[in-house]
């Protein structure tokens, strides 16, 4: 900076009524300035008294001084507005084309590029990126970002979200590759711990969200001991607040009414503002690219796979790649320094949930049931229909003939061969398939089972006709298997399902009696698994 130095050698001269020469020719000499200009410093500095007076201004017109006439600047101002400022978004060299041509046909000396180039940039920029590139991209670029999202302590802010795994998968047969899974996760906030998570061939959905927020909630010591994890996962407990973006099945009816059942706050983000999912994003962008060692991953992009063939060098089974998973996250993520942190996530859990209250699920049993997903459906004398699929209990004897009737039917996606009636008091009865000779189906069967039903022409589809039609597709993938990557998957996720077959829980109501109880099965050790195929 040249102020400075010429305050300190010139101030003291400013302050003499009278100047010698070799004063000022001394003052030049130091600054390397020539006499007049000294002259001129001084002048100014004692006009004006500052340390900016120092610097004189440039000769030629000021910045921002516009020389060319009216009518031109009108034309560039018209051109700009007209041409430049569309989402088209023309680059500078053909935009100063065609303002040339303009001028040209209507008689005038086009303006210099620079000149064009200089009344662009006068313009405001964050209006320049709206009206170029949108909303979107001119929130995310001006938009101050205020304090991160910030807890006080363990289960008061957890956030879940969703991303598809940059990993190609085999089957546990053929070993040939059957695709990419979808991975939810839970955060807690303050200590950086992963709460749960959950694995499915399936994209996101209200059963995805409440079989991995029941691994977040409830004790996972069955869980690992399925899967020969000796690492401790100590996270448990209901949280205070679940932070989550506006996909749909955040808004599910079943997400929101099981929130309010436990007493926890729903905090939805802004639409289309990642930003603010930023703890979570960091997560799974760390086990992404950790994942990303793994043999068979697909990259993040296909600038980064390259030539690497991800479908020839997949080699981990669905079941191979969960216990992986929870091997990196109990293992090193947990027990590394985060840097946000400055200590290890289990570290911070340990000491912070010793003075935290955490509250727990009063029935774990029933908590998955509060989040899954339900139909309302009248209960008549021959029972309860859902799916076109008839149920039928003893324990709904006691509704008929109730005014309240329509009642709550919840469902798991992963077997239909029961449902679960929510009782006026709020607890639940497990009704079976009126017909107990059904095998057990995945709502994914079912769904498939119409389709191609109604394809054949049916107007109306029974139970017997799905049934049949579902084995009839169980033979054909059977007999697919080893043929196509979809067929493949079709099977898994059958098999997947009916490994957890009877895995959801079966409550029954408060009253029953022990002998009730025994006729009623009730779930396997582990059976809240972080997998949901069906």
């Amino acid at each position: 900076m040249i102020a400075l130095p010429r305050r300190d050698v010139l101030r003291p001269l400013a302050e003499k009524q009278r100047l010698s020469l070799c004063e000022v020719k001394e003052a030049a000499r130091i600054l390397q300035i020539s006499n007049p200009h000294v002259y001129r410093l001084i002048r100014k500095l004692r006009a004006e008294q500052t340390t900016s007076a120092m610097i004189l201004q440039s000769p030629g017109p000021r910045k921002g001084c516009k020389r060319l006439p009216l009518n031109i600047e009108e034309i560039i101002d018209r051109a700009i507005d007209r041409l430049f400022m569309k989402r088209e978004r023309l680059t500078l060299k053909r935009f100063y084309g065609l303002l040339v041509l303009d001028c040209r046909a209507r008689g005038h000396v086009p303006p210099c590029f620079n000149t064009v180039l200089s009344r662009i940039k006068a313009r405001d920029l964050k209006t320049t990126v709206r009206r170029r590139s949108g909303n979107a991209c001119a929130e995310a670029t001006f938009h101050q970002i205020q304090g991160g999202l910030e807890a006080d302590r363990p289960l008061e802010i957890v956030q879940i979200d969703h991303t598809k795994v940059d990993l190609m998968l085999v089957d546990d047969v053929t070993r040939a590759s059957i695709g990419r899974p979808w991975l939810t996760l839970v955060m807690d906030i303050h200590t950086r711990m992963v709460l749960g998570f959950l694995l499915s061939f399936e994209a996101p959905s209200t059963t995805s969200v409440a079989l991995a927020l029941t691994q977040a909630v409830l004790p996972k010591d069955s869980w690992r001991a399925e899967r020969l994890i000796e690492n401790s996962w100590p996270t448990c407990g209901l949280p205070r607040c679940i932070h989550v973006d506006n996909g749909a099945e955040f808004h599910s009816r079943a997400f929101e009414r099981g929130c309010e059942q436990h007493g926890i706050q729903i905090a939805y983000r802004p639409p289309a503002t990642p930003r603010y999912g930023g703890h979570i994003e960091r997560l799974m962008g760390t086990l992404m690219h950790r994942i990303q060692a793994l043999p068979g991953t697909t990259f993040s992009n296909v600038v980064e796979r390259g030539d690497y063939r991800s479908e020839e060098r997949a080699c981990l089974s669905f079941r191979e790649f969960e216990r992986i998973l929870a091997l990196e996250v109990l293992g090193p993520y947990h027990n590394e320094i985060h840097r946000g942190l400055g200590q290890p996530p289990i570290a911070k859990w340990t000491s912070s949930i010793e003075t935290a209250a955490s509250r727990h699920p009063l029935d774990s049993q029933a908590f998955l049931l509060d989040f899954l997903p339900y139909e309302t459906r009248a209960i008549r004398r021959d029972g309860v229909r859902l799916f076109n699929i008839q149920y039928q209990d003893g324990g709904l004897a006691h509704l008929l003939g109730r005014p309240d009737t329509r009642l709550r039917v919840k469902y798991d996606p992963r077997n239909l061969s029961s449902v679960y009636v929510e009782l006026p008091d709020g607890d639940h009865v497990r009704v079976p398939y009126a017909d107990l000779r059904r095998e057990p189906i995945t709502l994914w069967e079912h769904r498939t089972a119409v389709r191609r039903l109604k394809d054949e022409g049916r107007r109306s589809v029974d139970e017997a006709s799905i049934f049949t039609a579902i084995r009839e597709q169980r033979a054909i993938l059977e007999e697919a298997r080893g043929q196509s990557r979809e067929s493949r998957r079709s099977v898994v996720r059958r098999e997947v399902a009916h490994r957890h077959a009877g895995s959801a829980p079966e409550p029954f109501p408060a009253g029953a009696t022990e002998e009730d109880a025994d006729r009623i099965p009730m779930p396997p050790a582990g059976a809240h698994s972080g997998v949901e195929i069906w």
